[in-house]
């Protein structure tokens, strides 16, 4: 294996962590206004992921760094193609990220409510448009010989990456519904358990109509073998979440987003991004990769910092592992 290919699974796998872990605490952001019914059940919402949010916001960085790096002409292409709506994404997650520390900043109603409302649409948004990013990506766009975009915002708007941006939405919303099951007690967990029955069979229809419609566009042997595990384990999710098993339907959703992300990079490989004008055009992991020996000296950088990130994130979680709920609130007013 080259390392161009190498490098090309190793952003894979930096998309997909960041999918499965960002897409939880977008979903828990989704819930401060579809499931809390006051202050103190969205503060208990926003505390279960207060300590990791940023953290999970790291993969993001690493993964868009790491495209930089190894791989810059798709970098160019796909920045410079999807300016606005990777720019929305951008100030999205600048607000939600100010929102979260500015929250509890005073202790007036309107304020906090205002940033709880920032919270909501900054994760709403996001997850949506990471969706309709992606399925552009996989169902190609119009590149012309120069390697550049040559369409315009409302090509991105085509019906199957807007169904991409309803599969994310509703399947991080489903995996945050989990997750908030799965860290607090009493009452919300009740409620969170029984929204992630409704929103997960949401999720299902429109996740199994936008894997089909991949597969049959430019699927193989191992994209299918993806799309029936990504399938196979939403529906797991689904049982254990009736049987009030959290854990075990925490880890089955989270294997539904790496199943189904991984689906997507099994599909496009070897190209980065398809041309919709001329196949000779697309971006592939050879013309858009940067020397071997940029790539020979990331490989050993990464070796060296990814395990200590993995251990310190691991930790963080371990740290963190326990339930809350209203009780744990020490000032409910806030």
């Amino acid at each position: 294996m080259e390392l161009h290919d190498v490098w090309f699974v190793l952003i894979a796998v930096l998309w997909t962590g960041y999918f499965f872990l960002e897409g939880f605490d977008f979903g828990v952001g989704i819930l401060t206004k579809l499931l809390a019914r006051d202050r103190p059940e969205r503060r208990v919402l926003i505390n279960t992921i207060g300590p990791v949010w940023d953290g999970n916001e790291v993969w993001l960085l690493t993964a868009g760094g790491a495209t930089f790096a190894a791989f810059p002409e798709w970098y160019a292409t796909l920045f410079s193609g999807f300016y606005l709506p990777l720019l929305v994404i951008l100030v999205c997650l600048i607000v939600r990220g100010v929102a979260f520390e500015y929250r509890a900043k005073r202790p007036e109603e309107n304020w906090q409510r205002n940033w709880e409302t920032a919270i909501f649409w900054t994760s709403l948004v996001p997850a949506f448009l990471w969706g309709v990013a992606f399925g552009n990506i996989v169902r190609g766009v119009k590149i012309d010989r120069n390697f550049e975009y040559v369409g315009g915002l409302l090509d991105l708007l085509n019906p199957y990456a807007l169904l991409g941006g309803l599969v994310t939405l509703t399947l991080f919303t489903f995996h945050g519904a989990v997750f908030t099951a799965l860290k607090t007690v009493g009452d919300i967990r009740v409620r969170a358990r029984k929204l992630a029955l409704k929103v997960g069979l949401v999720a299902a229809v429109v996740a199994l109509a936008f894997l089909l419609w991949t597969q049959a566009h430019s699927g193989d042997g191992k994209s299918l073998v993806a799309l029936v595990v990504a399938v196979a384990a939403l529906v797991a999710a689904l049982v254990a979440n009736q049987a009030g098993r959290e854990g075990w339907s925490f880890a089955w959703s989270g294997l539904t987003i790496v199943a189904a992300v991984a689906m997507l990079f099994l599909s496009l490989f070897p190209n980065v991004m398809p041309s919709t004008l001329e196949g000779d055009w697309s971006l592939t992991v050879t013309n858009a990769s940067s020397s071997p020996y940029t790539l020979k000296i990331m490989t050993w950088c990464a070796a060296v910092a990814t395990p200590l990130v993995l251990l310190y994130q691991g930790w963080t979680y371990w740290v963190f592992r326990k339930r809350i709920g209203t009780q744990h609130i020490a000032d409910a007013a806030h």
